[in-house]
């Protein structure tokens, strides 16, 4: 298939050009590129080009809970959103504590084909922080599983998440934490303040993330190995990972576009669809973890992607389960938090959006420059562009979307995977 993209701007930067994709590979970049016989053009119009975005962190609820979402939905909300590879996280039914799941996933994510799906396994058996998976036949198995995470619970007993450090590091895999004290969260459904307090609802504490913080970069210093948290939400967070860094530790860390924009403000109506995992914090804390991620503090964006049924959002804010769909809308919620206000360039969304999820998980295909010769996983944005958030419109089987009826910036026109487009004009291609 050969694609000839006009009128585009690398990375937003310099005059446009032309780039001309072939065989899955960016073939040529040039000015007035003649037109191939073959080739389908899209006109960039100016627009903005970027390499394909790398999610860290989605829920796709297959195998098990297909009702709320599936590979093939998860897949083409993340193709529209700009995504050409994301990592399915093990909280499913069964739990991806398996090769036998792992494998599956990988497999469904090859039959749909719009973007990579990389199965994320258990740390431990059944989620249950007592006993280690057989990460080495993960790892060697035919999704060749890089990263482990016992997502949606926290690996909270310090030994088991010892050896599930010093087991990674010799594998080469990394291990992704969900940190929350669970000793310090019984029964937490928001952020522990004073809007927790004046709404009635049972607060959730910062230092139940930023104690597991503190401990975990810790253990991995001691066992010389990597460790990335997932979800950073406090500004604590971001002061534990300045200095952990400056030790030297192996850590990184992600950021959700809902904790950059959103805060506990929103509790006030008492919509399920604002419960999530950590809460949202206060205003205090968004600024803080804005500002970590434009200094490199947080290394990248995770979308959290989790949809749920209405009948699992429908409901006291107490008993809904905690999640928000994410993927369709991350680009324009980072466009809105980090781009407008000049924290971060359309280069620097490429980094924190593309380039380090790749490096953090050792993608060698994703993230990689816009350079001739190169893998076409390629992104293209209209920055000019903005629009309203619908979620019956989104392509997820579920629309528990914190942002419906807002309005937001920036607008993905076209992805494409290995040179093929995946989606193009709000459209599964």
């Amino acid at each position: 298939m050969t694609v000839l993209i006009t009128n585009v701007r690398r990375y937003g930067d310099g005059d446009p050009v032309d780039v001309l994709v072939s065989d899955g590979q960016i073939a040529e970049i040039g000015i007035g590129l003649p037109v191939p016989a073959d080739a389908d053009v899209i006109d960039g119009d100016g627009q903005v080009l970027l390499p394909g975005f790398v999610d860290l962190h989605t829920h796709l609820r297959e195998p098990g809970r297909e009702y709320a979402e599936d590979i093939e939905t998860g897949s083409a909300a993340a193709a529209l959103g700009g995504y050409t590879a994301v990592f399915a996280m093990a909280n499913t039914d069964p739990v991806a504590d398996s090769v036998v799941v792992t494998d599956h996933v990988w497999r469904r994510g090859q039959q749909v084909g719009l973007v990579d799906v990389h199965p994320v396994g258990a740390v431990t058996v059944g989620l249950a922080g007592k006993q280690l998976t057989e990460m080495g036949l993960m790892a060697a198995g035919q999704a060749g599983v890089r990263m482990f995470s016992d997502d949606g619970v926290c690996v909270d007993d310090p030994l088991v998440m010892r050896r599930a450090l010093e087991y990674a590091s010799g594998l080469g895999v990394l291990i992704a934490q969900h940190a929350e004290e669970p000793r310090l969260t019984v029964g937490a459904v928001a952020h522990e303040g004073p809007n927790a307090a004046r709404l009635g609802l049972a607060g959730w504490p910062r230092a139940a993330e930023e104690s597991i913080v503190a401990r975990d970069a810790l253990l991995a210093r001691d066992a010389g190995a990597r460790v990335h948290i997932c979800h950073a939400s406090t500004a604590g967070t971001v002061e534990l990972l300045r200095w952990a860094k400056e030790q030297g530790i192996a850590i990184t860390a992600e950021v959700t576009p809902h904790h950059l924009l959103l805060d506990d403000t929103r509790l006030t109506t008492y919509d399920g669809r604002n419960r999530v995992n950590p809460p949202l914090r206060e205003a205090g804390d968004a600024m803080a973890l804005r500002q970590a991620l434009a200094d490199g503090v947080i290394d990248c964006v995770a979308t959290d992607h989790a949809p749920h049924a209405a009948h699992e959002k429908c409901c006291e804010f107490a008993n809904a389960r905690p999640g928000m769909l994410g993927l369709q809308t991350a680009l324009s919620v980072v466009a809105q938090t980090m781009v407008d206000p000049g924290l971060l360039t359309w280069r620097d969304v490429a980094r924190v959006m593309s380039e380090n999820p790749a490096r953090i998980v050792g993608l060698p295909d994703q993230g990689r420059p816009l350079e001739v010769g190169e893998p076409a996983n390629l992104t293209l944005v209209d920055p000019t562009a903005r629009w309203t958030v619908e979620g019956p419109a989104l392509a997820s089987r579920s629309d528990n979307t914190p942002y419906e009826d807002m309005e937001l910036p920036a607008v993905v026109t076209a992805t494409m995977l290995r040179g093929r487009v995946t989606a193009r004009d709000g459209k599964i291609a």
